[in-house]
């Protein structure tokens, strides 16, 4: 099974784990019961995804998560979560009243796909 670290049964929900079959059905990851799916836009499924044995409700590889709105880039600027990382975006807004661009600092915190 996965690694069960938390209190509670971790599970994928579209995953049937009760089967009467024994051997590779059973266990998740290469040849075994694991859901993961194509989410478009240019993003290919991590192989870790396909035949990992983590779960995690909210990864748009493996969760009920879609990815939609804007895709931004930014850089990281701390990764003590667990699976979050907060991502730092610098960019420059002009300010139409002075004819000036203002320098602005967007934090903001993503979901991290944890890679092995």
């Amino acid at each position: 099974m996965a690694e069960q670290t938390e209190k509670a049964f971790l599970k994928q929900p579209k995953v049937f784990l009760c089967s009467k079959k024994s051997g590779k059905g059973k266990r998740p990851g290469k040849g075994g019961n694991r859901y993961s799916k194509n989410v478009g836009l240019g993003f290919k499924t991590p192989r870790d995804a396909i035949e990992g044995t983590y779960i995690d409700k909210k990864c748009p590889f493996t969760g009920n998560v879609s990815i939609r709105g804007r895709i931004i880039a930014g850089t990281c600027h701390s990764a003590k979560m667990m699976r979050t990382i907060i991502v730092r975006r610098n960019y420059l807004h002009f300010v139409k009243k002075y004819q000036r661009q203002e320098r602005i600092t967007f934090i903001n915190s993503d979901c991290n796909f944890p890679l092995r």
